[in-house]
């Protein structure tokens, strides 16, 4: 499976070989972090919380719950329904 920082990285230089405006700098720009914090992520050395990685996502064209996924989280969102009812989720997870 692809690491999280390699996904971003390989999809960051992959938008960035059709519009300049995708460079490490940039994008970290418009996500509101260092370069160099989004640089260590995308060689796996930081774990963005979630509203970045949902910044991540939006800017990148990604699917936010893939890139949580990579992160190793679970949306918020999804984790409040899952403790309404554990055993059911934890059973429809194992299943498939």
């Amino acid at each position: 499976m692809t690491s999280l920082g390699s996904y971003i990285r390989e999809r960051r230089e992959a938008l960035r070989a059709g519009n300049k405006a995708f460079s490490l700098r940039q994008v970290a720009q418009r996500i509101e972090v260092e370069p160099s914090f989004l640089s260590k992520v995308e060689r796996g050395r930081e774990v963005p919380s979630e509203p970045k990685v949902r910044r991540l996502a939006e800017e990148l064209g990604a699917n936010p719950d893939l890139l949580l996924a990579l992160a190793g989280k679970v949306s918020g969102d999804l984790q409040q329904v899952i403790r309404k009812r554990p055993e059911l989720f934890a059973q429809v997870i194992r299943d498939l």
